[in-house]
This record gives structure tokens, sequence and C-alpha cells, in this order.
């Protein structure tokens, strides 16, 4: 995903141009991290307390520098209205997020309106049209004919969450100005593997094929994650 973001950036802004950007539901802050290490100023937005802790101290061992650039806000997202002007940043994130939240259009409205022109919209989603694939794949044959006609499903935490169809979300980022421009597959062949499996001796070639996946049809349709990008018009 990191690359996929990495291709977008580097697709719509000049090469060198410090960034404004915000990552809203940033978890431990892996992505916002990396973007700061790359020059560019980030705020990050976690509800968490504990993956707030998480992110401030990885923070806390980045070089001034690192530690200047990126700013921490405890929030849901849901009040970005609150403490940013509409089109303070060129890029917003939200991955891992929406299938969190019931109603998804408002929250997604107002991540648009934080967006400057021509700012890059990045969504990273559970795929509402694959739901089957994992239980399929399990052998839950029973989970997986459920999963047909739903976008409810219970995540690895336990949790009830929902997940969004392309289509659906095509239709929103459309009409909250931010249209579609591009959109990815994220785990398509690696979405079974177990809670702490060892890393493979050959990551570098998983990582190949699932980038090459990740952005060729039909595999990607099948992905257990979407990562769309839209852009403010």
């Amino acid at each position: 995903m990191a690359r996929q973001l990495d291709e977008q950036i580097a697709g719509r802004f000049p090469v060198g141009r410090r960034l404004r950007v915000l990552d809203v539901g940033m978890g431990q802050g892996t992505q916002a991290l990396r973007l700061a290490r790359a020059g560019h100023q980030v705020t990050g937005v976690e509800q968490d307390p504990q993956m707030i802790s998480v992110a401030r101290e990885a923070l806390a061992a980045e070089p001034e520098g690192i530690r200047a650039r990126m700013r921490l806000v405890q929030s849901d997202g849901r009040d970005t209205g609150v403490h940013f002007l509409p089109g303070s940043f060129d890029v917003v994130l939200c991955h891992g997020v929406l299938m969190y939240v019931e109603e998804p259009d408002p929250l997604l409205a107002g991540l648009a309106r934080m967006l400057a022109q021509g700012g890059l919209l990045s969504l990273l989603v559970r795929n509402g049209n694959a739901l089957a694939m994992r239980p399929g794949l399990s052998g839950d044959w029973a989970g997986a004919l459920t999963a047909f006609d739903t976008t409810a499903y219970l995540n690895r935490l336990g949790l009830d969450v929902r997940a969004d169809r392309l289509e659906t979300l095509t239709a929103t980022l459309a009409g909250i100005g931010a249209p579609l421009q591009a959109w990815y597959g994220v785990r398509v062949f690696t979405d079974t593997a177990a809670d702490g499996t060892d890393v493979p001796d050959d990551l570098s070639d998983l990582l190949a094929v699932e980038e090459r996946a990740g952005r060729s049809d039909p595999y990607r349709g099948v992905a257990a994650l979407l990562h769309l990008c839209g852009v403010r018009g």
C-alpha cells in the first residue's frame, strides 16, 4: 500500500514538494512517520489512547527534524472541521477506519473538505465485493454463503464491522468533489495468513506478486482490501 500511495503522490505533485498530510485513524503511526521521514508535514489523528502512546514513543525516537514535522491529535476523526480549516491539506489518508464507521458519508465529506484543490484522498477499506473469499478459502462454506449477500462481517478482533463496495464508494467520492482516480487491491493472496506468521525468506517475491496483483484485473477485484485514491476537483 505504501508503494501505491507513493506512486499516486509522485504522479500528482512536483518532485521535492513538501506536502501537508493529514492521517485520520493513523493507528501506531506507520504511514504518518514514513511520510514525515520523507520530509512532509504530517498531522496524525487517532482515537485509541494505546495507539497514540505507541506513536508518540516511536516519534520520540526520531531525529529532531522529523519530530518537528509531525503533530499528533487524539480524536475519532469526525470533528476535523473543529481542528482544521477547509483546504488545509494536500494529502488526506483514512486507512482502516471506514469499517468501524456505521455511516461513512459524513466522515468522507469532512475529509474531502480538508483537501486543497488537486489534493489526494487515500482510503483503505474492506472489500465488500469479496467478503466470501476468506471463509471460502478456509473451507467455511456456510460463512461464505452468508458473505455473498452482506457487507457486515466479524473481523479478526472479534468485532462486528462493515465493508464497502467499490461502486458505492465511487459514487460517494464523486458526490463529495473528490472523484476516484485510481484504485488497487491489497492482500490478494496473503489474506488467509494466520496472525503472527513469520516473515518468509522470499518476502521480496511475495511483495512483487501482491503489488502486481493489486493493480491487475481480475485479481484486484477479489482482494481483501481496496485502496481508493480520489482527487479534489
